[in-house]
């Protein structure tokens, strides 16, 4: 079913990989609800619908793609509906906010179901998605330096180092060294035994306590928030939520999109520019959105920890089989994973590792050429600073179509490239409220 062999992998590998991305990006289940509890979401309902969606969209991506990739909530969209779309003010319950995210799902769903985003991975320039694959790879490697410590807010500099002296980066930094020995010794499994080798020592420290117990019955207080989808309709026509709806078509299309190309690039499954079975890969997300928002969560994309996963040598949907039971694991296990996935050191070596291997793609732009280079450029630099893989493709797109105008060469310039790139420019310069 998952044609390990055409993959030239194994299921000791696959579910390695699985583990590897699973525990690299579980925080997600903690994280999100604690964000959309700002806009008076209960926090259990937001935790178990951030677990189905994340079932629904990674089984889809397993079973219908066959591809090594997580879907869940992601980050940003997650902010944007607690303190834009309902707080400041807005006079917008949680409930209308999440028939906007309906709305935006069952779009989404007949987008992806046109050969459009399929067409779209195609017509992205080359070095555009080079620039993608890197500038992800230094996110996912800021994100894993920042929450261990390493790195902290700095006001005069932005960015300063950490504390050196302090457990949790020494915990890290000791991490670190396991999983990069054991990467470089080629180990099967490397960054998983790395985590779990680091849990073990954080145990042994006291960095871990288990005060909570381990086990939890997960439950919805608030039932199904979306049960008419005409009553949701009604909802985004009756605030006038069309900004809203289409700043989540626009940052989920693009997030995912790009993910999936950073991930499928590393993971040897783009083959003459194309991603087979993109189609069915790109109705994961949408799916898990229309879903999620029925449940109460934030829309979903494809995970960039997915990386760490397919660097553990995940090739397969068996990889993601394996992060969906994690996934529905975890939904009896809140208190355990809650405190695994609050000790950043356990996960950060692994994301800061993986953002190094996908690095290797900056190798590949064609530095020489301005007009090519310069959008990339935007790309890499964009990601990392604004926290936003969508932002960094936006500016991507924009300057592209620029550079290639001046230099006259329009006739390199695909339709859609310009298409999205005018509604990248509504969506930053008039629509965003920040």
């Amino acid at each position: 079913m998952f044609h390990l062999d055409k993959h030239q992998t194994t299921i000791k590998r696959e579910i390695t990989a699985g583990l590897t991305t699973f525990f690299t990006m579980v925080y997600i289940i903690v994280v999100n609800p604690v964000i959309l509890s700002n806009a008076g979401i209960p926090f259990d309902q937001v935790f178990t619908a951030t677990i189905i969606a994340s079932i629904v969209g990674t089984l889809w991506m397993a079973l219908a793609a066959n591809f090594p990739i997580a879907i869940a909530p992601g980050m940003g969209l997650n902010a944007y509906l607690a303190f834009h779309v309902v707080g400041a003010g807005s006079g917008i319950t949680y409930q209308t906010a999440f028939s906007a995210v309906f709305i935006a799902g069952v779009i989404f769903i007949i987008l992806s179901l046109t050969p459009l985003r399929k067409q779209l991975i195609e017509a992205i320039p080359g070095n555009l998605k080079y620039g993608i694959t890197t500038g992800i790879g230094l996110f996912i490697a800021f994100i894993g330096l920042r929450q261990s410590g390493i790195i902290t807010a700095d006001k005069s500099n932005l960015v300063a180092l950490g504390d050196l002296h302090s457990p949790a980066v020494i915990l890290t930094l000791i991490g670190l060294i396991i999983s990069i020995v054991l990467m470089v010794l080629n180990v099967n499994g490397a960054l998983f035994i790395g985590m779990a080798l680091t849990a073990v020592i954080a145990f042994l420290t006291g960095q871990i306590h288990f005060t909570k117990g381990f086990l939890s019955f997960p439950h919805l207080p608030e039932g199904l928030l979306i049960t008419n989808p005409f009553g949701a309709l009604g909802d985004v026509v009756h605030h006038g939520l069309y900004a809203v709806v289409f700043s989540f078509l626009l940052v989920t299309i693009f997030d995912t999109t790009g993910t999936m190309i950073g991930v499928a690039e590393q993971a040897g499954l783009i083959k003459n520019n194309q991603l087979p079975n993109a189609r069915r890969a790109l109705l994961a997300d949408s799916t898990a959105t229309t879903v999620g928002s029925i449940f109460g969560t934030s829309p979903t994309t494809a995970f960039v920890e997915s990386s760490a996963g397919v660097a553990a040598g995940g090739r397969t949907g068996l990889t993601a089989l394996t992060i969906a039971v994690m996934f529905a694991v975890s939904m009896f296990f809140s208190p355990l994973v809650s405190v695994l996935s609050e000790v950043s050191a356990i996960t950060s070596p692994a994301l800061i590792i993986v953002g190094s291997l996908m690095m290797g793609a900056v190798s590949n732009i064609r530095w020489n050429e301005l007009d090519e280079a310069f959008p990339a450029f935007l790309v890499i630099l964009a990601m990392p600073l604004t926290s936003s893989i969508s932002t960094g493709i936006a500016l991507g797109f924009i300057s592209y179509p620029l550079v290639k105008l001046a230099k006259k060469k329009w006739r390199e310039i695909h339709p859609l490239v310009i298409i999205f790139a005018v509604l990248f420019f509504i969506q930053l310069f008039i629509l965003n409220g920040h």
